[in-house]
């Protein structure tokens, strides 16, 4: 699976803090209690002083072509060699978004909490697509005398050089003993703030703050509905039931390929579910189903194209897997009741 992130020559625009992510590559891997600024975060994962910028198409094509398109190059300073990357076309209302500007938005929202951690930080798709985490200090602990199943939650920022994403930030659960995304849609707290790239980010904080509820509202929302699951026995019998109706078995007259493709997803979620070490202190409950399933999602499932790399899913601000661990949980919580 590609991991997307940008590289060259052996160099990778990517640092985090802790242990090294699935897939073994950073530039900067961080002590678990280091001081990490928001600048050595920046420089260490290669997202400083890239200078993004501005120009005509008009400027760059030959007298004899008349434009009257008013686009615009999107176009940086490498980092790792100090070239210059032409990023994207755009419109002529476009507005660029330093990385720089994109940390102090996260920095301004969490209103400079030191308990605020820089987690990690990167660059994908060639320089298109930057984002950064923060840790928020909010755990939630299922059974702390049993299982002692932990949730952390994270701030994440993220936006795109190249028009595709706008600045975003989302509050974000990651279960820690395998780092598996778990965003869920509450109905009563806002997970996600967006500012599109014909908008600045100044003046949006207070709405940003609002909009994610840094009272952490929406983590009351998670853990209500993470305890309902881990409360919710299910048998061995009940969860094979669960993983068909979810994935129901193709048809006789189906292809071969696609009778196999099945087959290879059921085992893989039955070998999560009752195998891995990720799920040996909740299995036999809803919320071990929900993990195995969506644990699937973020760091087993084929490729499909650029806008779902598994970078993205694992995460957390890919919209399509969220989307589908949503369904997921409704269609288990549904099939428990």
């Amino acid at each position: 699976m590609a991991h997307n992130l940008e590289t060259n020559n052996g160099e990778v625009a990517f640092a985090l803090r802790g242990k090294p992510a699935w897939h073994n590559l950073a530039n900067r891997i961080f002590g678990e209690d280091e001081e990490v600024t928001t600048l050595s975060m920046l420089q260490e994962a290669k997202l400083s002083n890239w200078n993004v910028r501005l120009e005509p198409v008009a400027t760059h094509t030959p007298e004899s072509w008349r434009d009257s398109s008013g686009s615009q190059f999107v176009i940086r300073t490498n980092p790792f060699d100090t070239g210059t990357d032409v990023l994207s076309v755009v419109g002529s209302r476009y507005k660029v978004v330093q990385n720089e500007e994109l940390f102090a938005f996260a920095d301004n929202i969490l209103d400079g909490d030191e308990s605020c951690k820089w987690e990690s930080a990167g660059s994908i798709k060639n320089g298109k697509v930057v984002f950064g985490s923060l840790t928020v200090p909010r755990t939630m602990v299922l059974d702390p005398q049993g299982a002692n199943d932990e949730t952390k939650l994270y701030l994440i920022v993220w936006t795109s050089h190249d028009g595709s994403v706008a600045v975003q930030a989302a509050i974000t659960p990651v279960r820690v003993v395998c780092q598996n995304t778990l965003n869920l849609a509450m109905n009563r707290a806002k997970q996600s703030f967006k500012i599109r790239h014909t908008q600045t980010a100044d003046g949006r904080i207070l709405a940003a703050r609002e909009a994610l509820g840094l009272t952490f509202n929406y983590m009351d929302e998670f853990e209500k509905q993470a305890k309902t699951l881990f409360e919710t026995s299910v048998t061995d019998k009940k969860f094979h039931e669960i993983i068909r109706a979810i994935y129901p078995k193709p048809a006789e007259d189906s292809s071969k390929a696609g009778l196999t493709k099945w087959e290879n997803k059921v085992v893989l979620v039955d070998d999560l579910y009752f195998n891995s070490p990720t799920n040996t202190n909740i299995k036999g409950t809803a919320w071990g189903v929900v993990n195995a399933l969506t644990e699937r999602l973020d760091y087993f499932r084929s490729g499909r194209g650029n806008s779902e790399t598994l970078m993205a899913s694992a995460s957390g601000f890919n919209p399509i897997i969220t989307a589908e661990k949503n369904k997921i949980v409704k269609q288990i919580l549904a099939l428990t009741k």
